[in-house]
């Protein structure tokens, strides 16, 4: 938050340049690392660079890209967050475990690219939207803006939608060999199933967000929808109709949701403080990607079963649809 403060302060793109910068020197430097302690050091000064990106990336886009795609370049932007991560964790599986590199050099490779990127952003003159007013910016939060019933049920709802894809990502696996029965093929297969349809689903349902201006109605459906899947996760037991649930979850769940999230921060947030918007926005849904296997693995030391973790996450997804209505409700009662 403190950076996507700073974004409304400066231009963005200094903060998300030297950010990727800093970030990428030490991703290089982890692969680098000689012990164990030093690794760590170097893992939390990656995670406070990263910290740069979203909410300044997603403030600087939403102002730069028009209206009538605004929902769908958000998504592409979402989307290329996931497909980094994908290409990611395989460039490491297939030169560490299958061509037995040294374990640094994923880190070293992935490095070079970002450091790359963060010049490139320091040389680009970008556009925005909204002129920027200069007594909004260096003034104090506009915290009743920030924390409208609104756009506090977006928070409430992100928390929820990352709560249960990591829910999912982090205990899916062990659910389907412990609880299934299923092979490590069949189990590789199901796994992949989510994030490979999760990509294409978001792209279309934000073009028929920009399209037809329906956010509110398609939010909905898509949440019960993917609250449903998590349930049949857990409920069915043949492997076809399990794999049918997956499928489900992955057009309908997060990566689906987060774009017409997004659109709805930028509807409704102070445009002088965009970037401040998404940093709270980004806050609650890290709160969600860390408490999410925390809770799940307690849920299964106290029952001894993994399916009272899917239930919740689940139930958290009502939870933020509610909280999302009630507040969007209520904004249109006092105006």
């Amino acid at each position: 938050m403190p950076f996507s403060r700073l974004a409304d302060r400066v231009a963005a793109k200094w903060v998300i340049g030297w950010g990727c910068i800093f970030f990428g020197v030490a991703t290089i430097f982890s692969g680098l690392a000689s012990t164990f302690g030093y690794f760590l050091i170097l893992r939390a000064l990656v995670g406070i660079g990263e910290g740069t990106f979203y909410g300044a990336s997603f403030g600087l886009s939403s102002q730069a890209i028009p209206e009538k795609y605004l929902t769908l370049g958000l998504a592409v932007i979402n989307v290329g967050q996931a497909v980094g991560q994908i290409l990611g964790t395989t460039l490491a599986s297939m030169l560490v475990l299958q061509y037995h590199h040294a374990w640094g050099e994923p880190f070293v490779i992935v490095g070079i690219p970002t450091v790359l990127v963060g010049c490139w952003y320091l040389i680009t003159r970008f556009k925005t939207a909204t002129p920027r007013d200069a007594t909004a910016i260096f003034g104090k939060i506009d915290r009743q803006t920030l924390f409208q019933p609104r756009l506090v049920g977006v928070y409430v709802m992100l928390f929820a939608s990352i709560y249960g894809q990591i829910t999912l990502l982090t205990w899916l696996p062990l659910f389907l060999t412990n609880q299934r029965h299923l092979t490590g093929q069949a189990v590789s297969l199901l796994t992949m199933i989510v994030p490979l349809l999760a990509l294409p689903s978001a792209l279309i349902f934000a073009r028929l967000n920009d399209r037809y201006r329906q956010t509110q109605r398609l939010l909905g459906s898509l949440v019960c929808i993917a609250a449903l899947s998590l349930v049949g996760i857990v409920l069915v037991k043949d492997a076809r109709w399990l794999m049918v649930t997956l499928i489900i979850y992955g057009v309908t769940g997060k990566m689906a949701i987060d774009p017409l999230l997004l659109y709805t921060v930028k509807k409704y947030a102070n445009q002088q403080q965009l970037a401040t918007t998404f940093g709270v926005y980004n806050f609650f849904g890290m709160l969600g990607s860390i408490l999410a296997p925390v809770i799940t693995g307690w849920f299964m030391d106290m029952t001894g079963d993994m399916w009272p973790g899917f239930l919740v996450a689940a139930l958290l997804l009502m939870v933020g649809l509610g909280c999302l209505t009630i507040g969007i409700l209520n904004e249109q009662r006092q105006s």
